[in-house]
């Protein structure tokens, strides 16, 4: 009974904090289960910690090479867990609780709410079949055209559509996991394996409201009223492919006279593609990017910080954040009061918000890359870009993350998991109870700039 009042004072970011860390302990244990490891794999608690953290933020940053160490029913498990990261654990819960026939009240919807990043009650559990049902198709559509091509790399057909299975739920989850022991570098002159893998990842960043106005689209097209699309769906669009293209032109500038000197076109294209497309949240890779000049490192490093969409399997300070930030200094450059785009006005409450997640990523990325320059023999190069892959929980590296300190470790762990739930909802759990102001000081300017 006490566990359970205390639980009622809780608030639903609290809650949902501890759902993450609830599902951090159970797949630590799965993941531990002997039959999910290969003969002979030692298997360190901080390993393991390391990664299930890894699994369930979908970041995809290993201390151990998953080819060498699961075995096939580990492998099974640990796409189980990815599920859970990436989809959501309100989204799977709910359909538990549809499945057993609870009624969804208002705590259960606060929490989806909290979880997917919502401001509103309505339409909660329509949201959550929609997203689980939109995951699991490109999920099968992926294992099926995988599965299929992959029979001229593979022998057996299980062999195949394992190794179809897995890429398709680490892509379209961005959990930039895989068990090909390479990433996705065997594959790095077969477009059409990176060509359906960066279709997913897409489906996985580009956020679940995005999605679904989609297919409200597609499918309600007769009805006599137009449809009109939300301004998110408009402001994550045209930022999340901009992003896209403004970060494979830098990639492939950068790198004329370094990484893709001799390639042809078409390998210079699909390189600088697929990098920029991965940055996004993806951490599947088609070269070693420790090959890449430092410039273009650090550009990849900025990419990974801006990470996903908001509502979406990925992390970072999240793709409108970063519009509505641009947009407020364009106008205030302008001499403008107020933010308009897309025929609308923005909130000042929403233009605060994502002022305040950007100092706050900044300040906790920067205290990383200063504890762990202090604690790892690594450069400081190689630091911030392990650092900004895990906040955005992208997974990329350049080698050092099986060579961290356990202290170095733990720092990784903290990023990952507040990049899964969010600046937003880690600065809401630190917060205390809000309390009403019922008198204001007399207000006064200062100096500032």
């Amino acid at each position: 009974m006490k566990i359970k009042e205390k639980a009622t004072e809780l608030s639903s970011v609290q809650l949902i904090v501890l759902f993450y860390l609830a599902a951090v302990v159970l797949s630590t244990v799965l993941l531990s289960l002997p039959i999910a490891h290969q003969k002979g794999v030692n298997w360190s608690f901080i390993d393991a910690l390391f990664t299930a953290v890894s699994a369930i933020s979908v970041t995809g940053l290993t201390v151990v090479s998953t080819a060498d160490t699961f075995s096939t029913t580990g492998t099974y498990i640990l796409a189980f867990v990815l599920q859970f990261g990436g989809i959501g654990i309100m989204t799977l819960g709910t359909f538990i609780w549809l499945i057993m026939g609870k009624q969804i009240g208002m705590k259960e919807r606060q929490l989806i709410s909290t979880d997917q990043n919502r401001g509103t009650l309505a339409g909660l559990v329509k949201l959550m079949r929609q997203i689980l049902g939109l995951i699991l198709l490109f999920e099968a559509i992926g294992t099926v055209i995988l599965g299929l091509y992959m029979l001229k790399y593979y022998p057996t057909w299980q062999e195949s559509f394992l190794q179809g299975f897995f890429a398709s739920v680490s892509a379209t989850t961005n959990a930039g996991f895989d068990i090909t022991g390479n990433s996705l570098i065997p594959y790095a002159n077969d477009y059409f394996v990176q060509t359906i893998n960066m279709i997913l990842l897409i489906l996985g960043a580009i956020g679940f409201p995005v999605l679904i106005e989609l297919k409200d689209y597609l499918f309600q097209r007769k009805e006599k009223v137009a449809y009109r699309f939300t301004l998110f769906t408009k402001v994550t669009t045209v930022t999340f492919f901009s992003l896209v293209v403004i970060g494979a032109a830098l990639i492939w500038l950068l790198e004329l006279g370094n990484f893709m000197e001799g390639k042809t076109w078409d390998q210079a294209l699909f390189y600088s593609l697929f990098q920029s497309v991965t940055t996004r949240n993806g951490g599947l890779a088609t070269m070693d990017v420790s090959e890449f000049t430092l410039s273009t490192q650090l550009v990849l490093s900025l990419l990974m910080f801006i990470g996903a969409s908001p509502s979406s399997v990925g992390g970072g300070i999240r793709t409108t954040t970063l519009a509505v930030a641009i947009l407020s200094v364009v106008h205030f450059a302008r001499g403008r009061k107020s933010v308009k785009v897309f025929g609308r006005e923005l909130l000042s409450e929403d233009i605060l918000k994502s002022f305040i997640v950007i100092f706050t990523a900044t300040a906790l990325c920067g205290l990383a890359v200063v504890i762990l320059a202090a604690t790892e023999p690594f450069s400081l190069t190689a630091i911030i870009f392990e650092v900004t892959s895990a906040f955005g929980t992208t997974g990329l590296t350049l080698g050092i993350t099986s060579e961290l300190s356990t202290a170095g470790k733990c720092v990784i762990i903290f990023l990952m998991f507040v990049g899964r739930i969010g600046i937003i909802s880690f600065l809401l759990m630190l917060r205390g109870n809000v309390h009403v102001e019922r008198y204001h000081y007399p207000k006064e300017q200062i100096i500032t700039g």
